[in-house]
């Protein structure tokens, strides 16, 4: 059994401040820099619209926009398993999001990077119960690539 050490917990957070840790959605931290200031790009279809309101939730809806995010997705899905009469009873699907920051004065790009990550789903016999599983699959394919381009444009606040 594990034992709680307070000791290495103090250490720990010694060396964390040490090294120049600093929350981001403290006051004043690097989240504050860019809360409001990104505009989203307009969505066309379901899922950029459930990346944009993921984004948006994250960031805060453009008040005074500095920046314009501008979005790439791609998706695929891919059977995983198939049972022994040659049904898909498993779906992965995958997604990319290349995405761009512009600044909205020079129209210049301040930063740009890809994310990818993926998730799953199970088919069953009916096909309602598929779709439903399929959309709610794709809703967090989204909402993972969202979290993930918010986490890189934190990451890099002090370079914008």
């Amino acid at each position: 059994m594990s034992l709680f050490n307070r000791r290495i917990f103090v250490a720990s957070l010694t060396a964390l401040a040490a090294c120049g840790f600093e929350p981001v959605y403290k006051d004043g931290g690097s989240a504050d820099g860019l809360r409001g200031k990104i505009r989203m790009f307009t969505p066309s279809t379901r899922d950029e619209f459930a990346l944009v309101s993921r984004l948006e939730e994250r960031l805060g809806r453009s008040v005074g926009a500095q920046y314009t995010l501008l979005v790439r997705l791609t998706t695929a899905s891919e059977g995983l398993a198939i049972s022994g009469s040659n049904d898909i009873t498993r779906y992965n699907l995958t997604g990319t999001a290349n995405y761009q920051l512009q600044d909205v004065a020079t129209e210049e790009i301040v930063f740009s990077d890809a994310v990818n990550t993926f998730t799953s789903y199970s088919a069953s016999q009916q096909s309602v119960a598929t779709r439903v599983a399929q959309r709610d699959a794709e809703r967090r394919l989204m909402v993972a690539l969202a979290d993930k381009i918010t986490s890189q444009l934190l990451l890099n606040a002090d370079r914008l």
